[in-house]
């Protein structure tokens, strides 16, 4: 006879929790036992220390009747102890989130599709097109469109409207769905850790313009796409997720193109998941990803 699993409580709460400390004994039980102090029913959890930096990472999923606030009084309690940067939020809760296009329209199509259809944690509260090009496709999912041009003249204005809608519309992410174009590192700094590129390429190869002809120019036998977080440094942000498909000495730069931004949709909708559901922590230059 099986037993049937456990029931929340109808008033519980489902609550994620990420953090990063310097590594030291100690720090999964004081946190665990935080949260058991406060009744709280541990759901998932997984951790990772990094011989490389010293640092401790971990993830925690728990469910609880408590106040998220009285739980929150606890984790900055622990975060004075162990120097520790935290985060708690609901699991499951869409996250608020811009997606930045030109003219082609394969990754944002798919985002906005997997956010209505397949269950993609995010809330896209906005468009922006540096064209009008895809305004059709955000006004099908209903969606605001924002057209900010974006010449080498009004860059600076640009950003700055850019600024006022994250702000205005309490954006947590935003995320480069084949933007093409290169943010400043004032802005990049601004947003950091909040900004999601998609490149059409396997890096560090190909970085920069035109990767799928660099790639045939190359003659390479793998073509892949890569999402990472933007820093100043084009291209160099941490990874968060990769892909490959095969190519081989038939296909022009064309079918090396089509055949990679089917690649380029996985990619970014994978890494859009995984930052959505708190499962992306930055460790300097790389990602731990609690997949």
């Amino acid at each position: 006879m099986t037993t049937p699993a456990p029931t929340a409580p109808a008033d519980a709460r489902h609550l994620v929790l990420t953090l990063s400390c310097p590594d030291r004994p100690g720090i999964v039980n004081a946190v665990s036992g935080a949260l058991a102090r406060r009744g709280g029913n541990i759901t998932e959890s997984k951790q990772f220390g990094d011989e490389a930096s010293g640092l401790f990472f971990m993830r925690v999923q728990v469910m609880t009747t408590v106040a998220r606030e009285e739980l929150e009084k606890d984790l900055a309690e622990l975060a004075r102890t162990y120097s520790m940067t935290w985060s708690l939020d609901e699991v499951g809760r869409p996250m608020r989130t811009l997606i930045m296009v030109s003219k082609e329209g394969h990754c944002l199509t798919d985002l906005l599709f997997r956010a209505r259809s397949q269950g993609l944690p995010i809330d896209v509260v906005g468009v922006v097109g540096n064209h009008e090009d895809l305004r059709p496709v955000a006004d099908f999912y209903g969606v605001p469109f924002h057209h900010i041009p974006v010449t080498k003249e009004t860059k600076a204005d640009a950003e700055a409207q850019l600024l006022e809608l994250v702000d205005s519309l309490n954006v947590e992410l935003v995320v480069l769905a084949r933007y093409m174009q290169i943010l400043s590192p004032t802005l990049c700094e601004r947003l950091h850790g909040g900004v999601i590129n998609i490149h059409h390429s396997f890096l560090p190869s190909f970085k920069g313009a035109n990767p799928y002809r660099q790639a045939h120019e190359r003659g390479v036998k793998l073509i892949g796409a890569t999402a990472h977080y933007v820093t100043p440094d084009l291209d160099e942000g941490p990874i968060i997720e990769q892909d490959v498909t095969r190519a081989n000495h038939e296909d022009s730069v064309e079918t090396l193109r089509a055949k990679g931004q089917d690649v380029e949709r996985r990619v970014l909708a994978q890494a859009v998941r995984w930052h959505a559901e708190h499962r992306v922590l930055l460790n300097g230059l790389r990602t731990v990803v609690f997949a």
